[in-house]
């Protein structure tokens, strides 16, 4: 029988169940099936909703870019955010990956004032200036956010990822998770049953 939870992974922990050497990972937050495994990740200081499922065919549609899957994240950055930084975010940024350089896709990227989130532990830094974007991407390099912010200027001090399509993180604490009905999952994710 297939599995859905929707899990508010907190910062400091790694987004996999298998034991990593002096770090924290969601089986210290988590005892369920052990056919259920991330759909995705978030790296170790990223925050917010992460879905685990048991569900191949939900997975494979959620991690093929070619589905082209709206994610939403709130993004705290170091300094003002500038009209410019946006524009630039907005149109696409060329970043250092791994395998080379990328030119990333266009997102759909707003100033916003803080959002109402719990704090995170440890705190993030008060002796900087920041202000809070969300930014909507249709793809996921390895952490794309923040060398995103960081090639205009602006480094990410906190990243919580708050929708997958019209699925919400909303007040699931962090550490905890909700769970989902087969029907609520897929239509929150617009996939047919």
């Amino acid at each position: 029988m297939s599995k859905y939870y929707v899990l508010h992974k907190p910062y400091g922990y790694m987004s996999q169940f298998s034991p990593l050497e002096n770090k924290e990972t969601l089986a210290d937050l988590l005892d369920i099936e052990k056919s259920c495994y991330p759909v995705g990740r978030l790296d170790e200081k990223s925050e917010g909703l992460l879905i685990l499922t048991n569900d191949k065919s939900l997975t494979e549609s959620l991690l093929n870019p070619e589905n082209k899957h709206p994610r939403t994240y709130l993004v705290q950055v170091e300094g003002q955010i500038t009209k410019k930084a946006i524009r630039t975010l907005s149109e696409g940024v060329k970043i250092s990956l791994p395998n080379g350089d990328y030119t990333t896709l266009p997102a759909k990227v707003k100033k916003i004032g803080k959002p109402k989130l719990q704090e995170r532990r440890p705190p993030v830094r008060t002796d900087v200036q920041s202000s809070w974007i969300k930014i909507t991407l249709i793809e996921g390099k390895n952490r794309q956010i923040r060398r995103m912010t960081a090639k205009v200027g602006f480094p990410t001090l906190r990243l919580v990822r708050s929708h997958i399509v019209d699925l919400e993180l909303g007040q699931i604490p962090a550490g905890d998770f909700r769970i989902f009905s087969k029907a609520e999952m897929y239509k929150k994710l617009g996939q047919s049953t």
